[in-house]
C-alpha cells in the first residue's frame, strides 16, 4: 500500500486532527493523571489503530475499510480513530509511548510477533484489542480477537451425542498439532468418545498411508475378501446374490468410528478430503467434520465434503454486511473482516454507555456478559474472544443449519 493510499484511508477514519505534540505537552503538564485510582480513569476518546507496514496489504485495506464502515453503519460518535503504521518493534514502541495515556484503547496489531510486547504497557491503565492468534498472549490488558480453534472444537464436539465415536485426521503442522493438543481436553466435556487418530506430513507425502491406517483399510479389505471367498464356494441363490452385492465394494463398512474430524485447511483440505472416500471411508456412512476454517465457499462445492458439518454462523447474519462492503468498496468481503466490524460495535457500546475504564475491564472479564455481533453472540473468557456457534452442514454450494 503506497503512502497516498494510507493517507486517504487515514482521512476516512480520523474524525478530527490530532496534534501529537499537544498530547505530549498534556502528559508533561498532568503527570498526576497516572496516579488516579482505576475507578476514576476515564476512557480516552482518541483510539489508536496499529498496523505494521509489512502486514498483508489486502488485510490492512479491508480492516481500514471495515473500521470506516462500522463507524458509519453504527453511527459511532464522539470518538476518533487514528491510524498509525509502524516499521518494526522499535517503531511500534515509539508510537505506543507517544500515545500512552490512562484510559487509552489500542486496536491491533494483527501479527503475533508485534503483540508480544504489549504486556509491557499494561500497568499504564490501557487496553489492547489484538488480532493475534497466539492465545498465550491473552492476559492483563490484552484481549484477543480471532477465530480460535479451541472454541470451535468445543462447540462441535458438544453437539455430538453419546453414540458418536470420533476419529481425528490431522496434518503435522502448527494447526494440526494445535487441534490434536486440544481434542483430549475438549472430548471429556463431550458425550462423544475419541477412538482413533492419525497424522500425515504437511507435504501430504504419506497422507494415503495415514488414511488407510485411520480406516483400517487393509484389515477391512481382507475381511471383505474373506467373505467373498466363502460365498464363492456356496451355490445357493441367497449366497450368490450376497456375493454379487459384495463385489461392488473394496472393503467392509465395519468402521470403528462414526465421525471423522479432518483438521486441515486451504488447498490441502481439498486434496485430503477426496482421498477418504477413495479409500472407502464413505461420507454416507461416516459423518465428516471440519473446524471453522471450512467456512468458505471454496469448500462448499467439493463433492467429498457434501454433508460435512462444522461450527460457524449462517451467512445470512453477515450477508447484508458482505453486500454493503461490495457496493461501497467494490471488493469481496474477507471472512476475517467481521472481527474489526464487531470490535467497532463493542467500542460503540462501551462509549455510548459512558463507561469508565474500570467498568470496561469488569465487562470484558465477565464471560457471562455477551455481545451481539455479526458472527453471533460473543464474549471474552480469559481475555480470548469466544462465540456461541451454530452447527452448519455443507449442501450443494451452501450451508444449512443443523442445530
Amino acid at each position: 500500500m503506497d503512502q497516498e493510499t494510507k493517507n486517504t484511508q487515514e482521512n476516512k477514519i480520523t474524525k478530527k486532527p490530532i496534534n501529537t505534540n499537544n498530547n505530549n505537552d498534556m502528559i508533561e503538564m498532568n503527570d498526576n493523571i497516572y496516579d488516579k485510582p482505576l475507578e476514576d480513569v476515564v476512557l480516552d476518546k482518541t483510539i489508536i489503530a496499529l498496523f505494521a507496514k509489512n502486514d498483508n496489504d489486502k488485510t490492512t485495506k479491508q480492516f481500514l475499510n471495515t473500521y470506516e464502515l462500522g463507524i458509519n453503519n453504527l453511527a459511532v460518535n464522539d470518538i476518533s480513530i487514528i491510524i498509525e503504521f509502524f516499521e518494526n518493534e522499535k517503531d511500534l514502541r515509539n508510537i505506543i509511548q507517544k500515545n500512552l495515556l490512562p484510559g487509552k484503547i489500542f486496536l491491533g496489531p494483527i501479527q503475533s510477533k508485534y503483540s508480544k510486547i504489549l504486556n509491557d504497557y499494561c500497568e499504564e491503565k490501557v487496553i489492547f484489542f489484538s488480532y493475534s492468534s497466539m492465545s498465550s498472549l491473552a492476559k492483563d490488558c490484552i484481549y484477543l480477537l480471532n477465530f480460535f480453534p479451541k472454541n470451535e472444537l468445543t462447540q462441535l464436539l458438544l453437539y455430538l451425542n453419546e453414540e458418536a465415536k470420533v476419529a481425528l485426521l490431522y496434518p503435522e503442522n502448527e494447526y494440526g498439532y494445535l487441534i490434536n493438543s486440544f481434542i483430549d481436553d475438549v472430548i471429556f466435556e463431550s458425550r462423544a468418545i475419541l477412538v482413533n487418530r492419525s497424522s500425515y506430513k504437511d507435504d501430504l507425502s504419506n497422507v494415503r498411508e495415514a488414511i488407510k491406517e485411520l480406516g483400517k483399510y487393509e484389515l477391512r479389505k481382507y475381511e471383505l475378501n474373506r467373505q467373498k471367498q466363502i460365498l464363492s464356494l456356496k451355490k445357493d441363490k441367497k449366497s450368490k446374490e450376497r456375493l454379487k452385492k459384495l463385489e461392488k465394494f473394496k472393503t467392509t463398512s465395519d468402521y470403528d468410528f462414526t465421525h471423522v474430524l479432518i483438521a486441515d485447511y486451504g488447498l490441502n483440505l481439498l486434496q485430503v478430503a477426496p482421498l477418504l472416500p477413495y479409500y472407502d471411508i464413505d461420507p454416507n456412512i461416516v459423518q465428516f467434520m471440519g473446524t471453522g476454517v471450512i467456512d468458505d465457499k471454496t469448500f462448499f462445492y467439493e463433492p467429498s465434503l457434501q454433508g460435512a458439518i462444522f461450527p460457524g454462523v449462517s451467512e445470512e447474519r453477515r450477508i447484508n454486511l458482505i453486500n454493503n462492503y461490495m457496493e461501497i468498496y467494490e471488493d469481496d468481503f474477507l471472512r476475517i473482516s467481521t472481527l474489526p466490524y464487531d470490535l467497532i460495535g463493542l467500542i460503540n457500546f462501551i462509549y455510548t454507555k459512558e463507561y469508565k475504564f474500570s467498568d470496561v475491564i469488569g465487562l470484558l472479564n465477565n464471560p457471562n456478559k455477551k455481545f451481539d455481533g455479526i458472527d453471533g453472540s460473543f464474549y471474552f473468557k480469559n481475555n480470548i474472544i469466544e462465540r456461541d456457534l451454530e452447527i452448519l452442514k455443507i449442501n450443494n454450494g451452501h450451508t444449512v443449519l443443523v442445530n
